[in-house]
């Protein structure tokens, strides 16, 4: 039996935070000095259990900001803890059932907005069309967001999960709807109207013997989502599966990104990224092992401008840029806390 995809379980005691607090005034001090320019940021979170913090690297690894998200962590076995979109960082309190809402001020500086309800506890989150989209252990929601980011998100739109027994994975926008992962075996989808979630998630039928859908990025109308048990990512688009391909030497592909024709797979057992090619309808694997990672991998993100991030459960994040023919080469390194969870890179 394979192993399966790295969960990150977080416990922070007294003489964690204070040591975290430490390591945060001594980096951030160091930065300042430093005078670096953090144009773009990577991000995660402490995850937490007696107190979620959001923390931000620089391009050079150094940790240069960290504000407390007024909720609280827990999540684990999840993706998209932290999504990003126009200047809005929005992060998962999975025991307060909150989502927090940062905008980021001129200096770059993180600034807390708005901390959302949500309808049940939120693992992955996604931000389009104006509209904050939460996947939680029971159900999907969507929030409109007003005044441009600002006077309070309001619920518009809820649907129970086709399981909804506390193995959803990860949430992404397609074209007019959302697709959704529970690990439990079960890809679906559901229709938006106007931004807001509408009608009943409706499953997508999987081929016998794929197990264990996790990890999806979205480009338009197509989702590639990984089946990670089966070692497959398949391509889905309106609900029905275009194409399936098998990970070959390297297993269990669980999260995904996206930049420019190239997706990115963590494998999470085999400790590498894995880069395929996009074709019309497919995937073509172009380098089975672009990089290896210290830890199984728990998170991946990237940015438009080639950026590549992934979280490990050694606690590590590690920054790419993209080279010639989707080639990963390793830019910096950073030690984070214990059982952090989700990943996202912020550009200015």
């Amino acid at each position: 039996m394979k192993k399966m995809c790295a969960s990150s379980v977080v416990s922070v005691g007294t003489f964690g935070m204070a040591a975290l607090c430490l390591t945060i005034f001594m980096s951030v001090t160091a930065a300042q000095a430093a005078g670096r320019a953090n144009r773009i940021l990577v991000i995660t979170a402490s995850n937490g259990t007696n107190g979620n913090m959001l923390l931000s690297y620089n391009t050079g690894g150094i940790l240069v900001g960290a504000i407390p998200t007024g909720g609280k962590g827990g999540a684990s076995g999840n993706a998209g803890g932290i999504a990003t979109d126009d200047g809005l960082i929005a992060a998962v309190n999975f025991a307060s059932d909150s989502v927090s809402l940062f905008s980021r001020g001129r200096k770059g500086v993180l600034e807390l907005e708005e901390i959302v309800p949500t309808v049940s506890s939120p693992v992955s989150v996604a931000l389009a069309r104006d509209h904050l989209y939460v996947l939680g252990a029971k159900s999907v929601a969507s929030y409109r967001l007003r005044h441009g980011h600002h006077g309070g998100p309001e619920l518009d739109g809820s649907s129970d999960l086709v399981l909804g027994d506390g193995s959803a994975a990860q949430v992404g926008v397609t074209g007019e709807g959302l697709i959704l992962t529970e690990k439990n075996n079960v890809v679906e989808v559901v229709d938006l109207r106007r931004g807001a979630v509408s009608g009943e998630t409706v499953a997508v039928k999987l081929p016998d013997g794929s197990m264990t859908p996790f990890g999806l990025v979205t480009s338009g109308e197509d989702a590639f989502v990984t089946i990670a048990h089966s070692d497959e990512i398949s391509v889905i688009r309106d609900g029905e599966i275009l194409s399936i391909v098998g990970s070959g030497t390297e297993h269990a592909p669980c999260w995904l990104t996206l930049v420019g024709g190239y997706v990115y797979s963590a494998n999470s057992p085999s400790k590498s990224i894995s880069a395929w090619k996009v074709t019309r309808d497919s995937l073509v694997q172009a380098i089975p092992v672009a990089a290896t990672t210290a830890g199984s991998p728990i998170d991946i993100a990237s940015s438009d401008r080639g950026l590549v991030a992934v979280l490990d459960g050694s606690s590590h994040i590690t920054q790419y840029v993209v080279g010639r023919k989707g080639a990963l080469i390793q830019t910096a390194v950073s030690e984070t806390v214990s059982g952090a969870n989700g990943l996202a890179v912020v550009d200015e």
